[in-house]
Order: C-alpha cells, then structure tokens, then sequence
C-alpha cells in the first residue's frame, strides 16, 4: 500500500520570520547565446536562484526551485538564447509563476568569455578573457533584467608620475636644456609612474528594452582604464601598452567617471530609470592594500552630471 510523504516545506516554522533570500548557488549549466550568421557563443554559467519566504511557510521547497532551473536553464541550451540577461529573466518569471507563496524570484549568473582580437602594434591574434555578470529580478510588477562585465586593464598613478616627472624636470634643467625644450620633451615622453592591473565593472539594468549589446559593455569597461592590456605581446606590444598607460594615467576614482563618459556616449538610447554600476579596483603595485571606487547611478541622473560637466 503506498503512502503519502508529508510536505514539511509547506509546514508552519517554530519562529515565523520571513526571509528575503531563499534558494540555491552554484549551479552549472552550459548556456548558447545565438548570434546572427556566426556560430553560438557556449558558456559554461554558473547561476544563484532565489526566492522570497512568507513568515508562515518553513521551506522553499528546493527541488521545485532546481526543476525549475533546470528546465528553463535546459530549454535555452538546446534552442539558444538570444541574451544573456534573457536566460535569467525566464527562469526568474518561471520561478514566480511556480510559487504561489512567493512576491520575488531573482536568478543571476556569472560566466567566462574569451573574444578575440589584434595585438596593438604587430596585428597577432589573440583572446581575451571577460567575466559576464547578467542577473533578473521578476515581482508582480514586471522583469528587470542586468547585464554586464568585469575586465582586466592597466592603471598608472598620476600622483607618482606628477613626482617623476618633477624630477625629470629638475635634472634637464640641471643639465642646463631650455625650459621649452624640457616641456617639449615631457609632453612627448610620458615619465614613470607606479602602474598596476585594474579590475572595471559596468553593469546596466533595464526592463530589458531596449537591448544592450554586451561587447558595448565590455568596450566601456576596458577603455575606462589607463589602457587595455593583452594576454599576447611581442616588444612592440609591450612598448605600445606601456606608453600608452602613462600618456593616460588615472586615479580608481578617474577610471569611474571615464566609464560613466563612456556609458552616456555609447548607451545614450537607454531609459531614464536604467541602472548603471560602475566599479574599479587596482591590485596596487607599491602597496599591499587594494584601491576601489564605485558609483550606482540612474541613467537620468548620469546623463545630467556628464553633460553639466562638459
């Protein structure tokens, strides 16, 4: 004779707390994102699903959460997604429908992803690599849908440069070299300053209309800083990094306002309610601390302190 197992997740808690957060990380999943005319782009994702809880339910019923998962996640492998974002907005509507008890589901994901490109100076192929941030939120309301990135680049600080070139300045003049020619020079000869690798992250919320192109997004983040570095790189490459870091040399806090330029210039469509992340942080060279700056920020609120600014 069979028998009915109990459902204890439907079951009243002993403390009757809501909480915000309830669900599942580290879940792996091959994902196809469908490009026009190319082959798909194949990342191996790893996603956090989460729902709310009532204060009078004790569990979130987990194996409903990762049959949910697993189907949508499952659907968009085999037909191909159109967005990266689009994968986590389906899984998280999918979750609030499936939940009667529940008033928000969230599912973000992170991934790796190599694009290809040219050396700076001998034009040699190579890869780069870019971890994809896309996140959703669903409530009754509606679907917001993020999507972003976070690079590697290269920083050089202004402060240690200003001090060399000070002393370069005082050493030619030294050497009795005029002072046009001096400024000549260190206009032309950008002089040394401590540099270390920077991490950008931009990362844009909308209701997922319009579209926002994730090359965009990573093209943002990485002319943010000093210069954009290469896993590739003969000497020339090497000497075109280099000069180009210290002909732009930039505090964290500069990298954040040059990606916030660079967002109204490139994503100047967007909405006024758009919710742009902006974040550096510099693995500091000469220090054993790390420098980090951010700034979250509306696009309406953005647009207005770029423009004001010019």
């Amino acid at each position: 004779m069979s028998h009915q197992l109990p459902d204890v997740q439907a079951t009243s808690p002993d403390v009757t707390v809501g909480l915000s957060q309830v669900g599942v990380t580290g879940v792996e999943k091959l994902v196809k994102i469908a490009r026009d005319g190319q082959r798909p782009l194949v990342f191996t994702a790893e996603f956090e699903v989460f729902v709310d809880l009532p204060a009078w339910r004790k569990g979130a019923d987990m194996s409903r959460n990762m049959e949910v998962i697993d189907e949508i996640l499952e659907d968009a492998t085999r037909e191909e997604a159109y967005r990266v974002e689009e994968v986590c907005g389906e899984a998280a509507e999918r979750l609030l429908e499936k939940h009667d008890y529940t008033t928000r589901a969230e599912v973000a994901m992170e991934a790796e992803f190599m694009r290809r490109e040219r050396t700076p100076a001998t034009d040699r192929e190579t890869q780069h690599t870019v971890d994809v941030i896309a996140s959703a939120t669903a409530t009754d309301e509606g679907t917001r849908e993020e999507i972003g990135a976070e690079v590697t680049g290269m920083t050089v600080c202004p402060c240690s440069q200003g001090m060399s070139a000070a002393r370069a300045k005082q050493t030619l003049e030294n050497l009795d070299v005029e002072a046009e020619t001096i400024t000549q020079f260190l206009e032309e000869v950008p002089q040394p300053g401590h540099s270390q690798r920077g991490h950008a992250t931009v990362t844009v919320e909308t209701t997922g209309d319009p579209e926002v192109d994730l090359n965009d997004v990573i093209d943002v983040a990485r002319d943010a800083m000093s210069a954009r570095i290469y896993n590739l790189a003969k000497r020339p490459d090497e000497d075109h990094m280099t000069y180009e870091a210290h002909a732009d040399a930039k505090f964290v806090e500069d990298c954040v306002r040059s990606m916030a330029e660079g967002v109204v210039a490139e994503f100047d469509h967007l909405p006024d309610d758009a919710v742009i992340t902006m974040k550096q942080s510099n693995d500091e060279s000469i220090h054993q601390h790390n420098a980090h700056a951010e700034r979250i920020v509306d696009m309406a609120t953005l647009r207005e302190e770029v423009d004001g600014g010019d």
